[in-house]
């Protein structure tokens, strides 16, 4: 079971994922901490400097899944949250 969940689901067009996407690259190629908003709480984490990146695609019959995962250990660099 995770320590903290921030997850977020909704529909939107091909052009605001891709929006939404190239934002989140900006922001971790940009500098160490990233920081994700969602109804007033804010998310920031320190991202280091070496990532394990993993890229997912699953077809099914009826849906198609891209998964795009970027993980590191947490033992170096801390996440903290606070509300806005």
């Amino acid at each position: 079971m995770p320590k903290l969940k921030f997850e977020q689901k909704e529909s939107m067009s091909r052009t605001e994922a891709a929006a939404r996407l190239s934002a989140i690259a900006e922001a971790l190629a940009s500098d160490v901490e990233f920081e994700l908003e969602r109804r007033g709480e804010k998310l920031e984490l320190n991202v280091p400097d070496q990532v394990r990146f993993e890229l997912e695609v699953e077809i099914d019959d009826n849906e198609t899944e891209l998964e795009v995962e970027i993980k590191w250990s947490s033992q170096s660099d801390g996440l903290a949250t606070d509300s806005v």
